[in-house]
């Protein structure tokens, strides 16, 4: 079982910034592949971007450049860095962890970020 926490959420305005953070326990941490999604309101849920087990990262087209996801594995956390944020990225976002033993994916509850003037 993995066990995921996100954190960082809050209302900011356009061209602002927050860094998101998702905690995991319960596993070993560095051998999960973990990703980040959000979903507007009304809207389905989409991939953000993802951070191999090896460090590798690749972003949505709509978010490279501005946003940047990162992991630490003493920490056992996950980060999005998010950079000239704009109204279209308000969204929840949740972060997911995908267990190569096991070929399971676990998701965390989400945090809301809101961007707005």
């Amino acid at each position: 079982q993995v066990q995921l926490v996100e954190s960082g959420g809050g209302s900011v305005q356009p061209g602002g910034s927050l860094r998101l953070s998702c905690a995991a326990s319960g596993s070993d941490f560095s051998a999960l592949v973990m990703k980040w999604h959000r979903q507007a309101p009304g809207k389905q849920r989409d991939w953000v971007a993802t951070v191999t087990s090896g460090g590798g990262t690749v972003h949505v087209d709509s978010v490279k450049g501005r946003f940047t996801i990162s992991r630490d594995n003493a920490k056992s956390t996950v980060y999005l860095q998010m950079d000239s944020l704009k109204p279209e990225d308000t969204a929840a976002y949740y972060c997911s962890a995908w267990d190569p033993y096991s070929s399971i994916t676990y998701w965390g509850k989400g945090t809301l970020v809101t961007v707005s003037s």
